[in-house]
């Protein structure tokens, strides 16, 4: 039974945080109700039964929010540490706070009270917890209501949870005479049928005529009380095709050209409002006519004749000689700024001249730097091995490639002709490949590089001497415009 008096004031509480429509105001009612006092529960002893007592109680309305209640209780207690039960009577001042609802009002309560069971059992007790009142007629509601009561003596601390009815004393004013009360009646001066909460409806349509925009034409609430014969979601007194379903201005346009086809002269052919609505021939559906489109089947801009102009520069893409990117030669641009377009310059980021496609010419103590490289590289004797002194000639041949970057480096390996001719071949192409090696160690890309080995080929002294053998055996940096 305890679980049950739980649950039931779980309910309660829940149910005052719910409601739906608006309170009415009532100034005093009378009360009676059935109570379920436990002492178990907050006492923490499970040998307490549930005991009943009976409630008289007064309420007065103190505006749409708040009403004020003096409950009357008799009944018997089941308290701590006794057998029997005690018969009690409280006096209770209480406080309600309303939801608001006309069907379902919800309260919040708190008060305080004095509660005798016997002489030496008189105590101040301070009674909150929650309820709702369920309207059942005009004058009547089904009342629930549970208390948590917090009493100023020890181990009186209990839950009180009443059902019973609230009774409003005199009868309700009803203005219009429409057989609803003005507290039920959305329109209080002028009478209306129940369906409409009392609110006039003159089309019988179900929906009052402040609400309905074609009050005196029956029609549907999606439709704000309009009808809509065809259907097209447009009510009738703004469809100028009333009996066609169609989606401009309830008219339909088959074609979907944007004119209804009441207007159009093509209906099943899409066509603009200038030709009437029909069709004027393009290809590409640019908006430029074939007879005056440059690239009739490519979609472009009017002001290019209907041709594209994918970078935006104003030279249609079939005049760019460089499409993807903007400029204003020929649609080209010149990046460098040394007065050669980007897709003649082979060093569109570097100043050069003409004569060089574009590109730095390379400087004369550069060529040097490259024609002491060749000489001054050393490998161990009959090994690509670089020797350490050649560290410091192959790192000015990474500052040359850096300060020409759009330049790339052909490296060449050579041998003097001692020695089997396949040996001079291996020994020359891993000699080339050192120095590739080193280079890309230096964060120079390999996409910039190549090497290869000559052997004894290509002799630039007389292998006949021992000088012209040393000469002989060397690695060529050649740079060049890819």
């Amino acid at each position: 039974m305890k679980r049950y008096l739980l649950a039931a004031l779980i309910a309660v509480m829940v149910s005052g945080m719910a409601y739906t429509q608006e309170t009415p105001e009532h100034k005093n009612l009378f009360g009676a109700k059935v109570l379920f006092i436990g002492y178990g529960i907050p006492n923490d002893d499970d040998n307490l039964k549930i005991t009943n007592g009976l409630e008289l109680s007064y309420v007065r309305n103190l505006g749409k929010s708040l009403n004020v209640a003096v409950p009357l209780k008799v009944g018997l207690a089941h308290v701590p540490g006794e057998i029997n039960n005690r018969t009690f009577g409280s006096l209770d001042a209480m406080l309600q706070l309303k939801a608001p609802g006309k069907t379902i009002i919800p309260y919040l309560t708190a008060g305080a009270g004095v509660m005798a069971a016997q002489s030496d059992d008189v105590h101040l007790q301070i009674p909150v917890g929650g309820g709702v009142n369920f309207r059942v007629g005009s004058n009547s509601f089904v009342n629930l209501q549970g208390e948590y009561r917090i009493a100023t003596l020890d181990q009186r601390n209990h839950l009180q949870a009443g059902l019973g009815v609230l009774f409003r004393l005199g009868r309700m004013a009803d203005a219009d005479g429409d057989g609803i009360t003005d507290a039920m009646d959305a329109c209080p001066n002028d009478p209306g049928p129940e369906a409409t909460k009392g609110c006039p409806d003159k089309d019988g349509d179900g929906i009052a005529d402040k609400m309905d925009r074609c009050p005196d034409l029956k029609g549907a609430p999606e439709m704000q009380g309009c009808p809509d014969s065809d259907g097209d979601g447009f009510i009738d007194p703004e469809d100028e095709c009333p009996q066609t379903a169609g989606q401009i201005k309830g008219c339909p346009d088959t074609d979907g050209d944007g004119i209804t086809d009441n207007k159009d002269k093509c209906p099943t052919e899409a066509g603009p409002e200038s030709n009437m609505g029909c069709p004027i021939p393009d290809r590409d559906n640019d908006g430029t006519p074939d007879a005056d489109d440059r690239c009739p089947d490519v979609a472009g801009l009017a002001h290019l004749q209907g041709c594209p102009d994918r970078d935006g520069d104003g030279v249609s893409d079939i005049d760019d000689r460089c499409p993807d990117k903007p400029g204003p030669y020929s649609g080209c641009p010149d990046t460098d700024g040394d007065g050669i377009m980007d897709a003649d310059d082979r060093c569109p980021m570097e100043v050069g001249p003409a004569s060089n496609r574009g590109c730095p010419e390379i400087k004369e103590e550069t060529k040097k730097v490259l024609t002491t490289a060749m000489r001054a590289v050393q490998f161990e004797t009959a090994k690509a091995v670089l020797k350490k002194e050649s560290y410091p000639i192959l790192d000015q041949v990474v500052m040359v490639l850096r300060e020409y970057p759009s330049y790339h480096l052909r490296i060449s390996g050579h041998t003097d002709n001692v020695g089997m001719a396949d040996n001079n071949q291996r020994l020359s192409e891993e000699r080339a490949q050192a120095c590739y090696q080193y280079l890309i160690s230096k964060d120079i890309d390999s996409r910039r590089l190549s090497h290869a080995g000559f052997g004894a080929a290509k002799p630039i002294a007389d292998n006949k001497t021992e000088s012209g053998r040393r000469v002989n055996r060397r690695v060529e940096f050649e740079l060049y415009l890819p």
